[in-house]
């Protein structure tokens, strides 16, 4: 049984999934906000914003050495640290929103956007 199991399964195997989730992180950061399928977003949401609670609470070369474990891109991580920081350092949860745009056209996947707040 898999109770209290809330991981998002993507039909591929460990390695692929983490880099997907890993890449698209990157790109909510870089861009603030990106077009994805919904099961794609529901997976990157939680990650992003475990990012940005690292770089609010910890101290400064903690937060930049975990950050660049996770993330592994220089200006994602600089603009976590410096901008989006700052940014929320009031809110406590709820830096991302998710908005149902409907349907693509190729296999109806449902799309969505996600997008910082």
């Amino acid at each position: 049984m898999r109770h209290k199991i809330k991981k998002v399964k993507l039909g591929t195997d460990k390695d692929h999934t983490t880099a997907l989730v890993r890449n698209l992180a990157m790109s909510v950061i870089i861009y603030e906000k990106i077009k994805t399928t919904s099961k794609k977003a529901k997976a990157v949401q939680p990650f992003i914003e475990k990012l940005i609670n690292i770089a609010k609470r910890k101290e400064k070369l903690g937060a930049i050495r975990e950050i660049e474990r996770l993330i592994q891109h220089e200006n994602s991580s600089r603009k976590i640290l410096e901008v989006l920081a700052e940014k929320y350092k009031d809110k406590t949860s709820g830096y991302t929103r998710i908005t149902k745009l409907g349907y693509r056209a190729g296999d109806n996947a449902p799309v969505v956007q996600l997008e910082l707040i």
